[in-house]
């Protein structure tokens, strides 16, 4: 879509702040109130699916067992729905579901299925943008004025200081808008195909002061992706989302995954229903849904996978530019509740693992769907569990969720099988 045409309403920043309990991804327009709520109980059966073929087998130390009782502790604490998925080489895939598709019936979790990627669409974008760095087309370096002038200013913001590389970064200071959302199961009815063109998110954005100056501070930044997409577009005279489709998409052969329609609030199937927990403690379908833009891509947990992979095993990006987007900043004290020791690299997040060393991902979260997923330093092995329910009834939920869904990944991604982290903390 060209910076003119209608754009849903930014996925606002993960941060979670006092009496804010939608919790990390899933504030601003997914912000909901600090009520407690009681968590929704899901009675389903469990269905786990190994193997299909002869062409799934264990990743190393991590077998069935791990992973059906890693998705298992997922599912237990109110999630419709889960699929997991291990990679670790050409034919080397290790896939369990637990839950159900639709809640309160017992279709199970297509192993397959397509969800909403949400923020794990922003690596795309921040690849798109170091291959143009790499072809001379822009500069990390160069301020936003440079491609956009003019449209970054007012109340203390300024593009003429602010880089490509704060953008990707989320030093900017750029301070997201807190569009309607889902506050209450009738603002979503009310507001679920809300769209809004990128200038006027921007011009939104613009009404608030920055929450610091630029490079001096982290904070999440949806914005900011929203003037990349825009600068792609300056740079390269077509539309962002056809630079991912032809610079990243068709080569890795991610065949699955894709950008719907404009107005478009469906999903190929197969798929499992997306819900929300909100903090009256009403669970609600909320699969009809427009996205934002750059999280509006639909995709699979293999597709997924192959990403990371190809990322990290620089066959995207020359190794000059992984090793850019790799130089880290710490991430602020609230995001740090959810990522403990967390940094931010160009477009990726840098976590430790528990069998040591780190793993590199970039998570995401909005309309029902949840994504973890995380890969290995050199894209050996990468995993990705994508959870069909927003635990968002009190902020111990939401935390609750997020550890559960890290434990399956640090797991998954150590050479030894995890069996003794409490993941419902």
């Amino acid at each position: 879509m060209r910076a003119t045409s209608p754009q849903p309403a930014p996925h606002h920043p993960p941060t979670p702040t006092p009496g804010n309990s939608g919790g990390h991804r899933r504030v601003g327009r997914r912000c909901l109130s600090a009520a407690a709520a009681a968590l929704a109980t899901v009675s389903t059966a469990v269905v786990i699916q190994w193997p299909v073929d002869a062409h799934e087998a264990a990743a190393p130390g991590y077998g069935r067992a791990e992973l059906r009782r890693d998705t298992d502790a997922i599912r237990a604490l109110g999630v419709t729905g889960v699929q997991a998925r291990v990679s670790a080489g050409p034919g080397r895939d290790l896939v369990a579901t637990s839950g159900v598709a639709e809640a309160d019936t017992d279709r199970p979790v297509p192993r397959d299925g397509y969800f909403r990627m949400a923020s794990t669409g922003k690596p795309l974008v921040a690849a798109v943008v170091l291959q143009l760095v790499d072809e001379g087309k822009l500069a990390l370096d160069d301020t936003v004025d440079r491609w956009l002038p003019g449209l970054v200013e007012g109340n203390g913001n300024d593009g003429r200081r602010i880089t490509i590389r704060h953008l990707l970064q989320h030093t900017s200071g750029i301070h997201d808008d807190e569009l309607p959302g889902y506050t209450t199961p009738q603002e979503y009815y009310e507001r679920r195909h809300d769209t809004y063109t990128p200038r006027q998110i921007v011009a939104r954005a613009m009404r608030h002061r920055p929450d610091f100056s630029p490079g001096t501070g982290w904070s999440y930044s949806n914005t900011g992706y929203v003037l990349l997409d825009m600068v792609i577009e300056k740079a390269t005279d077509h539309p962002w989302h056809q630079e991912v489709n032809n610079r990243i998409l068709k080569p890795l052969g991610m065949h699955h995954t894709y950008l719907p329609g404009s107005g478009t609030s469906g999903l190929r199937t197969p798929h499992a229903n997306a819900y929300q927990v909100f903090p009256s403690g009403e669970r609600v379908d909320v699969t009809d849904v427009i996205l934002p833009s750059p999280g509006n891509h639909v995709s699979t947990t293999a597709d997924v996978n192959r990403f990371f992979r190809a990322l990290l095993g620089a066959g995207l990006l020359p190794r000059e530019r992984l090793a850019e987007m790799r130089e880290t900043v710490p991430v602020n004290e609230e995001m740090r509740t959810f990522w403990p020791d967390g940094r931010y690299g160009l477009g990726l997040v840098n976590r430790p693992l528990s069998c040591g060393g780190s793993y590199w991902s970039h998570e995401g979260g909005d309309g029902g769907y949840v994504t973890l997923n995380g890969v290995t330093s050199d894209g050996s092995r990468s995993v990705t569990v994508s959870m069909s329910t927003a635990l968002n009834g009190s902020p111990d939920s939401a935390l609750r969720q997020e550890q559960a869904a890290g434990a399956l990944v640090d797991h998954a991604l150590c050479d030894t099988p995890g069996d003794g982290h409490d993941t419902s903390a």
